[in-house]
């Protein structure tokens, strides 16, 4: 095997909300941890800003940026169109497509053209573009797919009911027909649980020897217990704020609406929801908005400080690749109600309550019952607690992720 010496490491992440998604999470921190191993690491990012730690190095790549919440779907200047890969990103996002993924391969490949060189791994972030299938003609490239988006795909269009709805979702999940043939050709695929492991291969159509199982970690710095904080009674988080029906949270607020009719609860859901989009429209017919409090976006000692208020933890997500939320929560001492949807028992383990996905009454039962045995919140309080720092550490994470490294390298050579 490779003989151990500091890596030089350019991770490439086409788009990294630290507070919103996975992703930006994995990158933050599996960054920060290797950079503080020794190893030289730069990020090559579009926005919005990965807000990185550490010794990690941020090298900001511009782009359209169609996306920003502030500014959405802005209409480019007729300069930024004369460049042939903004102009394929505009015309991409004006007939319902995501192509970011496609478009930012491009600008990776030429950031890094002439300094191939200056590195000994590329890392992608899922982008799995025709940029990094280059890329990894001049030097080596492992890929992270954290889970596979056909599945996305396919509860997205299940969904809805409209033809030109179902159409809409089938050229939103375009990019789908690249990742695949793209992560066919690296060598090496890392992904974050058995579960995923499985799916992709089965879907991508890969072999699993290609694939390296890493978990996540949990940024135990940020997440852990207060203590001093006394949790308020009969009330509920959640994390899961999108209207993606991969995340669940309409069965929640349905078993909200039939726990209220029996005692009080209190749901506060981190985040906001779409404007006018069908969470907020599940919440009015169910008349339960004084029953739901959405934070919007929070500071992580705020985000924290919500997990030490709360009676329960809930994340009733239909799918996860992993299952970040539910780690965050068990490194809080928060009880936790989960669903049996991908990976997440994988995570979970027996610290938790694991429930079938896209069954409310299932959730309600499952909250009911913790709020009544006051006894077994604490003791699924602090199974989850040990469980996380025992098997889920960003440190663990890194060092799994260096050794993968060094595998692709060697077989490089």
């Amino acid at each position: 095997m490779l003989k151990k010496k500091k890596l030089r490491i350019c991770i490439i992440s086409y788009r990294s909300n630290p507070h919103s998604g996975g992703q930006g999470v994995y990158v933050r921190n599996i960054a920060r941890e290797m950079a503080e191993m020794g190893h030289q690491v730069d990020v090559l990012a579009g926005p919005p800003d990965p807000l990185l730690e550490g010794k990690a190095n941020l090298i900001p790549v511009k782009t359209l940026d169609l996306y920003d919440p502030e500014n959405l779907f802005r209409v480019p200047t007729a300069k930024e169109l004369k460049e042939p890969v903004n102009l394929m990103e505009w015309i991409g996002v004006s007939t319902m497509g995501y192509p970011e993924p496609f478009t930012f391969g491009f600008r990776a490949y030429d950031y890094l053209k002439d300094k191939f060189d200056k590195y000994d791994i590329i890392h992608d972030n899922q982008s799995l573009s025709y940029g990094i299938w280059a890329i990894n003609r001049k030097v080596p490239v492992i890929a992270t797919i954290h889970h596979p988006m056909t599945v996305d795909r396919k509860l997205a269009i299940a969904s809805v009911r409209a033809p030109w709805k179902k159409i809409k979702h089938y050229r939103w999940y375009s990019f789908i027909g690249m990742q695949k043939r793209v992560s066919r050709k690296l060598p090496k695929i890392i992904t974050v649980s058995e579960f995923s492991k499985n799916d992709i291969s089965r879907e991508y159509k890969i072999d699993k020897d290609k694939f390296i199982v890493v978990p996540n970690g949990i940024n135990l710095d940020l997440f852990h217990p207060m203590e001093e904080i006394t949790r308020e009674p009969n009330t509920l988080i959640c994390t899961n704020s999108a209207d993606t029906p991969l995340k669940g949270l309409y069965y929640l607020l349905q078993a909200v609406y039939e726990i209220s009719r029996k005692r009080e609860i209190k749901l506060t859901v981190i985040g906001k929801p779409k404007e006018n989009g069908g969470i907020e429209k599940l919440i009015k017919n169910l008349n339960i908005s004084h029953l739901v409090n959405f934070t919007g976006r929070l500071s992580h000692h705020d985000f924290v400080k919500e997990y030490a208020k709360s009676t329960i933890a809930v994340v009733p997500s239909v799918y996860e690749g992993f299952g970040i939320p539910v780690g965050e929560a068990m490194a809080t001492k928060t009880p936790v109600i989960t669903t049996s949807g991908g990976a997440l028992p994988e995570v979970a383990g027996d610290a938790s309550i694991i429930v079938p996905p896209k069954d409310p009454k299932a959730i309600e039962n499952a909250v009911n019952y913790l709020l009544d045995n006051p006894q077994k919140r604490k003791e699924l309080g602090e199974a989850g607690y040990n469980r996380v720092h025992s098997k889920f550490t960003w440190r663990q994470a890194a060092e799994k992720t260096i050794k993968a490294y060094e595998e692709v390298i060697y077989d490089n050579r």
